[in-house]
């Protein structure tokens, strides 16, 4: 980003102040822990309410700020821009820097995988483009702006990732970015603590057309029946993906070890694919990004090398080396019902010389459904293939439950979130180097904790 902070103003709306015309912003920021000199400070009103840190944003070197006119001005001569609603103003900036870039772009949602496909797009998409995508899954009302404002000016097409955990979020973040594709990787449980159903999932899910150019095109996951009913009525060009033969980019021959799976599309039926990550669940992801590739008519050769050597963002199904020379599968930063099922049955497949330990945290927003939900993912856990479980949470205690029947006390294991350095213990007492671990929770569990002890 860099426009003079006259023409923030104008966009804004904001009466320019002298000698604006002078000054560049580089940069928008609403933490000052990472501001950097030349940025706009966004004071947004939160936990913690923004407005207490300017000082510190000038320290940092910002060179102006906004300011929510329902808090009293400061006695300075650094430059302010009065605003009524300091997120609002940030999303109205983020939208007219987009109009003025005028990249082409991609909005990703779903309940599961939407990080993962979001990665897949922008590696193939950088084949034969400048391209710029959401950091990590900074995607919310505050992550989805400053994704677009951290746009470089020859960015010609934007990859954006949108989350939501209540109705009326897609929708907003849609007609933010009026996306010129957009894609639905999955429907799941997640956040099913606020929708109490999937219909009511997938209807918010289908929020992200709502902003959808006349034009454009929705890609979603066909084999899912509650989104083949919604987008009936879409008038705008819709592809599938899945491994149903009715797909436009149906999956055969999936194959798959503990580093990577191996795939064809009946459409390109000579080609092998290969992503480097483990599970046939990410197969579809894989579909979802080839789709988006084959709609911007880059070769397929190109994208099955952008897809074999892509580079997943941190903590989703990635594989780690322990101290011991164990082998974690890491997928730490969420979960939800859906997901952990994929990837239990994926890492009870996932060949050894040695054994499997599974380490499972809460999953959250599950509300009333949380302890069938959890119970649930006994379905999954074989004692045949996974030796011994260890379950950290409240909620685990569900699951615990159901696996009494298949492990003895000396298998099956539970702790109270706050006994995590026992859970250490225990399980590093156990594992030898040739053995599996899985870490698998939300974020609100922290297993990452445990991560970082096994390393």
């Amino acid at each position: 980003m860099k426009m003079r902070l006259a023409e923030i103003a104008k966009a804004l709306k904001v009466t320019p102040g002298e000698n604006w015309e002078e000054i560049t912003i580089t940069s928008v920021s609403f933490d000052t822990r990472s501001l950097q000199p030349g940025a706009l400070f966004i004071p947004l009103v939160g936990d913690h309410d923004g407005h207490d840190y300017l000082t510190q944003a000038i320290d940092k070197g910002a060179a102006a700020t906004l300011w929510q006119t329902d808090h009293r001005l400061p006695a300075t001569d650094f430059p302010i821009l009065p605003v009524a609603d300091t997120l609002a103003a940030l999303q109205k900036l983020a939208n007219y820097y987009l109009i003025k870039i005028n990249p082409q772009v991609v909005a990703v949602t779903g309940s599961n995988g939407k990080t993962t496909t979001k990665d897949m797009i922008a590696a193939i998409l950088e084949t034969g483009f400048n391209v710029q995508k959401t950091h990590a899954n900074f995607n919310n009302q505050i992550g989805v702006p400053m994704t677009v404002l951290g746009m470089e000016p020859n960015t010609e097409v934007l990859v954006v990732e949108m989350g939501m955990d209540h109705f009326g979020e897609l929708d907003h973040l849609s007609r933010l970015v009026e996306p010129d594709i957009a894609i639905i990787t999955m429907i799941g449980e997640a956040h099913i603590e606020f929708f109490g159903t999937r219909d009511k999932i997938a209807d918010a899910k289908m929020e992200i057309t709502h902003g959808l150019k006349e034009d454009g095109l929705l890609i979603y996951n066909g084999d899912e029946p509650l989104l083949r009913e919604r987008t009936k009525e879409l008038l705008q060009t819709t592809k599938t993906f899945g491994e149903a033969a009715n797909n436009d980019y149906q999956a055969l021959n999936i194959v798959g070890d503990e580093q990577r799976t191996s795939f064809r599309v009946a459409c390109w039926p000579e080609e092998n694919i290969t992503v480097p990550m483990i599970g046939s669940y990410n197969v579809n992801n894989a579909l979802a990004a080839l789709a988006v590739g084959d709609y911007f008519h880059l070769p397929v050769e190109k994208m099955i090398a952008a897809l074999t050597e892509f580079q997943a963002t941190a903590n989703r199904t990635e594989w780690l080396v322990g101290k011991k020379q164990e082998r974690i599968l890491s997928d730490v930063y969420n979960s939800n019902p859906t997901a952990a099922h994929l990837v239990l049955k994926a890492f009870s497949q996932a060949p050894t010389s040695g054994r499997r330990f599974v380490v499972l945290g809460d999953m959250l927003e599950l509300g009333a459904a949380a302890a069938k939900l959890h119970a649930g993912l006994a379905a999954d856990i074989d004692p045949a293939q996974i030796d011994e479980v260890f379950l950290c949470g409240s909620q685990m205690a569900s699951l615990a439950q159901a696996l009494r029947d298949k492990f003895d006390s000396t298998r099956l294991h539970l702790y109270a979130s706050n006994q995590k350095a026992k859970l250490i213990a225990d399980l590093t007492a156990v594992i030898e180097p040739a053995d599996l671990v899985l870490l698998k929770g939300s974020h609100g569990i922290h297993l990452e904790e445990i991560l970082a002890a096994l390393r």
